[in-house]
């Protein structure tokens, strides 16, 4: 995500312009420590859905779901409302893969504010979800949560990596060795970019 904005102004804008933006992974959280945050923790997407739902099943607050496939969708709502029994949820969309014409897309959103959904995750991807959320900014009556892969891992589809991996920074290369053919582009391009800017900032070259 953080190279995605890197590469597109257009991008990057609609990052920085969003309400919360938190570190999903351990290189940004190192990152930021080396730039002086030494406090700063890792956010992590799918922990950050599982503690905002026991939240809303606890407080009775309405959330809806809006992406991936129905199939996941579906996996998803089970197992959320067997793990949370007090979970409303109030809305569920798994919207199609072209894109949609405007009288689709206004209707889409009218249903979900009829729905009187509080909280929304949207799990689309980076950076789709991203540029979904902002082009929504001011037309869902929600708070709208970009949660990523969230949605597959919680729906069983998905292996998330092992907890040790993650705190070493690894988590890229388990979901690289699981998911080779989708994920090996996006990360031969951007990993080695990152490493190289990173590098670059701390140095005081990016200044």
């Amino acid at each position: 995500m953080l190279m995605e904005a890197y590469d597109s102004p257009e991008y990057s804008k609609i990052v920085n312009s969003a309400d919360l933006v938190t570190p999903d992974g351990m290189p940004l959280v190192w990152m930021l420590r080396l730039k002086g945050h030494p406090d700063q923790q890792r956010v992590y997407g799918p922990t950050l859905m599982l503690h905002i739902l026991e939240a809303a099943a606890r407080e009775n607050v309405p959330v809806g779901f809006y992406g991936s496939s129905p199939e996941v969708l579906q996996s998803l709502l089970a197992r959320m409302q067997a793990r949370f029994p007090n979970l409303k949820v109030a809305y569920s969309f798994s919207p199609p893969f072209q894109e949609m014409s405007q009288e689709e897309d206004a209707e889409i959103v009218k249903r979900i504010n009829a729905s009187s959904v509080r909280i929304l995750f949207v799990g689309l991807g980076c950076p789709k979800q991203e540029k979904w959320m902002a082009e929504h900014r001011g037309k869902v009556n929600a708070v709208m949560l970009g949660v990523g892969a969230a949605f597959d891992f919680h729906a069983g589809v998905k292996a998330q990596s092992p907890a040790w991996i993650q705190k070493m920074g690894l988590e890229w290369f388990y979901r690289l060795v699981t998911e080779p053919r989708r994920l090996w582009r996006r990360y031969l391009y951007h990993n080695p970019r990152f490493i190289f800017l990173a590098i670059a900032d701390l140095l005081g070259f990016l200044r």
